[in-house]
């Protein structure tokens, strides 16, 4: 899992950055300004020492210009050639030469030059242009200083330097350094120390995500697989074969305990509420005491003779329901159904409260056709467990009643309209120990579903729908034909309604679709009164449910004021 782990992975819309990559680039932040804070400190200092050994060499040229320019003097006072001293000069000068712009020259107190070398041929010294450095030299040689460091500016830039009046000339001599080229020079200094800085920054930087990617890879690991619960909105463990002895593996085996106990409270909570429940508490939504008029459909199913078989196989009877809810509960589940209520041998599912809640009939009818094939599956194990006997001895008298009373047969009836849906009973806050609540469905769709149940057993059908079913399932869906089969009152009820059988045309022969058409044609003279050709239709369909029809209307005719609905005296 922690080799597919992206470096930027999302939880929902919040972007999860990994802790060490956010360790890497602050150690890279501090280590870059460090040490360029360190190396900008260090060549300020450095300037300062470069100016002051400058001005040291400056002076030390200084002074053997001065001796130079002493001895030309001696020199003109026999020669009395100025020019040869003047260009001894320059030349004494040039010697000392080390940047672009060094220079040299004798500056009378006018602004002229007496001699001048620069270093910089193209640099314009015609005139001495700074008065200000000028006036300041004089005022400082009447007022007995004759040498010192001085400053001025040229047409090129600013220069610094050293100078020492010479009386024998009258003219000061000036040893100078234009600023700028220090200042090249150190830049270039820095440049070169800052791209040093970088190399082996990035050096480290590989190194460090090196250490650290091996470092933090179970981090990266564990934190993939609670983004993966997270996703899932399940609890498992964190992989820790890998990790390393520390606190994050600490860490992360403490989640994994906490994670157990979870798991298994989950485990036992959802086994007694309803799956939407289980849903909404996954997705960190509170459940309360709260409730809705919803339309929804309602599954009801039970176990026939249910009362013989307790009666014959006692407590073993759990048993037998265990393995019938085992596959009922999945198929309903399967189907994107809850189950609202299981009450004895009967279970009440709910459609409609999940996702597709358009296709809850759909849902609900292919439950009970999955209810209904698993429930003749078991019979036929059975069947064939008792064919297995046979084959050695007869089954004895109490072995044959216990035989029939495993052989579990289910009806299921199919109803859907508004109901109440939601949590009833106590909430309370400062004491969860007093709080309990139910998860139910109140309204007459669920007394229908469970009539229509009740119907199943008269009319010999597995699985009985209402109106409401129907229309609803015919919207989205061909793949089930619905066959009317009656109009009955229930007891409680002053009208008539229309029930079906839903046919499953990819599981059912077409003979049977022949003959539940023929059945519907003896349905019509039936409700039209023409009860002698409905029996005659009826007997010539081969269907256990033309029997309840033909018990009805014996060799009698319709009732004069015969409106087609057939009245039930019992639910």
């Amino acid at each position: 899992m922690a080799g597919n782990f992206k470096i930027f992975s999302r939880v929902g819309k919040t972007r999860i950055i990994p802790i060490g990559l956010k360790i890497l680039l602050i150690f890279i932040v501090l280590i870059l300004l460090s040490n360029f804070a360190t190396n900008y400190i260090s060549l300020q200092l450095s300037q300062r020492q470069i100016i002051n050994l400058n001005n040291t060499i400056m002076v030390e040229q200084l002074k053997e210009l001065y001796s130079n320019s002493s001895n030309q003097y001696q020199i003109y006072t026999y020669s009395g050639n100025k020019d040869d001293s003047n260009e001894s000069m320059r030349k004494v000068a040039a010697t000392g030469f080390s940047n672009p712009n060094s220079v040299a020259f004798g500056l009378k107190e006018d602004g002229s030059f007496e001699f001048l070398n620069c270093n910089n041929e193209l640099a314009m010294w015609t005139r001495f242009v700074d008065k200000d450095s000028l006036d300041r030299l004089i005022e400082l040689r009447q007022d007995g200083i004759s040498e010192g460091s001085v400053s001025f500016r040229n047409h090129d830039g600013e220069y610094f330097g050293v100078y020492k009046y010479q009386s024998d000339w009258e003219y000061f001599i000036i040893r100078a350094e234009k600023r700028s080229d220090l200042e090249t020079n150190n830049r270039r200094v820095y440049l070169y120390t800052s791209l040093l800085i970088m190399g082996l920054t990035l050096l480290f930087i590989v190194l460090g995500y090196v250490i650290l990617n091996k470092e933090f890879a179970p981090l990266r690991s564990f934190t993939a697989d609670l983004i993966s619960m997270q996703k899932k909105k399940q609890l498992d463990l964190i992989d820790l074969s890998k990790a390393e002895n520390n606190d994050v593996t600490y860490m992360a085996a403490s989640f994994n305990s906490l994670s157990t106990q979870v798991n298994s409270l989950l485990d036992t909570f959802q086994k007694f509420v309803s799956k939407d429940i289980v849903a909404k508490a996954y997705s960190g939504k509170n459940v309360g005491l709260e409730g809705s008029q919803q339309e929804l459909t309602m599954l009801f199913s039970d176990v026939k003779s249910f009362t013989y078989r307790t009666e014959t196989l006692g407590n073993d009877i759990i048993e037998v329901l265990n393995v019938h809810y085992n596959r009922v509960i999945h198929n309903v589940h399967e189907n994107r159904g809850i189950v609202g209520s299981i009450i004895g041998d009967a279970i009440l599912a709910i459609y409609g409260t999940m996702e597709d809640r358009m296709s809850k009939s759909y849902n609900a009818i292919r439950s009970a056709w999955d209810i209904t094939r698993a429930t003749a599956g078991l019979r036929e194990a059975m069947l064939k467990r008792r064919e297995e006997i046979e084959k050695t001895r007869q089954l004895t008298e109490s072995e044959e009643k216990v035989f029939q009373a495993v052989m579990v047969d289910v009806g299921v009836g199919i109803d859907g309209g508004k109901v109440f849906y939601g949590t009833i009973g106590r909430n309370d806050a400062n004491d969860p120990r007093q709080a309990h609540m139910a998860n139910t469905v109140i309204g007459d769709t669920v007394n229908s579903a469970s009539r229509l149940e009740g119907l199943t057993r008269i009319y010999h059908l597995p699985v009985i729908v209402s109106g409401y079913v129907k229309d609803e399932v015919l919207k989205e869906s061909a793949r089930y034909k619905f066959f009317e089969i009656d109009t009955v009152q229930v007891k409680g009820k002053t009208e008539g309604k229309k029930i079906y059988f839903p046919f499953d045309t990819n599981e059912m022969e077409d003979s049977l679709l022949v003959k539940y058409a023929t059945f519907e044609d003896g349905l019509k003279a039936y409700y039209d009164g023409d009860w002698k050709t409905a029996r005659k239709i009826f007997k010539e369909v081969d269907l256990e449910v033309t029997e309840v029809f033909l018990e009805r209307m014996g060799l009698k005719s319709a009732p004069e004021d015969w409106s087609g609905i057939w009245t039930m005296t019992t639910k």
